[in-house]
């Protein structure tokens, strides 16, 4: 039996009867809409839903989109992704807004016929290897496909939970190479203690603030036990004195987060704390830098000599510069300040923030 949430007449967004697509709440109804087809395509291939049982098709072709591809993990046959063409009607003409394409990707679906593989990814994403997996290179190789193709400002990168994390790290990697994709990014999760949580302030600082020199620290060590080695010094000293980061600072992903959600909820603090730390001076900003650079416990474990156990260099969720979207709204219970559907309904209490890397 179907969820009142999988049907769009029930559960979609019946107020945006017509799309501006120069307004950002459309902009982030549709791209939810989006995702939210690619959960419930994979439901109707799961439920074995077709013709007029089928429930996805109006998730995308209330905006005048079209499903034109899936995209499939290659170890259980699930249907993560799908890249979208917008058909526009008839003596229309295509707004500058309006994306040719947009590529999104779901997240975790708690059904047995995906959660095995699913739960597998998740797992990748706290060892910080999400890069190492089948499934991300299928994602990789469809948005490089399509940046070439098309031109990166063209299409738009979407996706929530798990599906987000794919889509950040497909839009950093493309960000390294100075290709710069519009990404709408829902309930992207933050690998870390959910410490924006406590209540008190001057802990929470505290916290991140000891986390980050332990974590420079850490990194600096390491880095000159490396550089200590011949063939190394020449490459270390090279990477001491570039900011692997700069070449991200010009890519501003949209992050939408929402407090009650755990698993996003510390890129509200991440932002804050760097933020703090440059205010701070007398090298505190310097210190964070370093930080963001490299996996705490990565670096934990390299100390510890526990190779290949987390990856060292940079987490997935690390970015230099974002528009920082947060939904104030209070929520019932982890469901649904995690759940994708908020991010399409219009009584939400949003506020927005853009932070950019200096």
């Amino acid at each position: 039996m179907a969820s009142d949430r999988e049907e769009f007449n029930l559960c979609g967004p019946s107020h945006l009867t017509t799309v501006d697509w120069g307004n950002e709440d459309h902009q982030r109804c549709v791209a939810a809409c989006l995702v939210q087809g690619i959960y419930i395509v994979e439901r109707d291939r799961q439920l074995k839903r077709e013709g007029s049982e089928a429930l996805a098709l109006p998730w995308w072709e209330s905006f005048n989109f079209k499903l034109i591809r899936h995209l499939k993990d290659d170890a259980d046959f699930s249907i993560f992704g799908g890249i979208y063409e917008y058909k526009s009607p008839q003596q229309e003409s295509v707004d500058s807004g309006v994306p040719r394409y947009v590529i999104a990707f779901r997240g975790t679906l708690t059904k047995a016929d995906s959660i095995t593989r699913d739960i597998e990814l998740d797992i990748h994403i706290i060892r910080n290897g999400l890069h190492r997996t089948s499934r991300f290179e299928i994602a990789m190789q469809a948005v490089k496909s399509m940046a070439d193709s098309v031109g990166a400002s063209s299409f738009w990168l979407t996706g929530h939970s798990l599906g987000a994390a794919m889509a950040l790290l497909a839009g950093k990697t493309m960000a390294k190479t100075g290709v710069y994709i519009n990404s709408l990014l829902f309930n992207p999760p933050f690998v870390s203690p959910p410490i924006e949580r406590i209540a008190n302030e001057k802990v929470r600082h505290g916290i991140r603030f000891a986390g980050s020199l332990i974590t420079a620290g850490l990194a600096l060590s390491r880095t000159i036990k490396q550089a200590q080695q011949p063939q190394q010094q020449q490459l270390q000293l090279k990477n001491l004195s570039e900011d692997p980061l700069e070449a991200l600072s010009s890519w501003l992903p949209n992050i939408h987060v929402n407090p009650g959600d755990h698993l996003c909820s510390e890129y509200i603090g991440f932002f804050e704390h760097r933020g703090t730390m440059e205010q701070i001076g007398y090298g505190a900003g310097i210190v964070e830098r370093m930080a963001m650079q490299h996996s705490l416990g990565g670096l934990l474990m390299d100390a510890m000599g526990v190779s290949n156990a987390v990856e060292v260099e940079e987490p997935v969720h690390v970015i230099p510069s974002a528009n920082l979207i947060v939904n104030k709204t209070n929520s019932e219970d982890y469901k649904e300040a995690h759940g994708i559907h908020q991010w399409w309904r219009e009584d939400q209490d949003l506020s927005s923030h853009i932070y950019m890397y200096k």
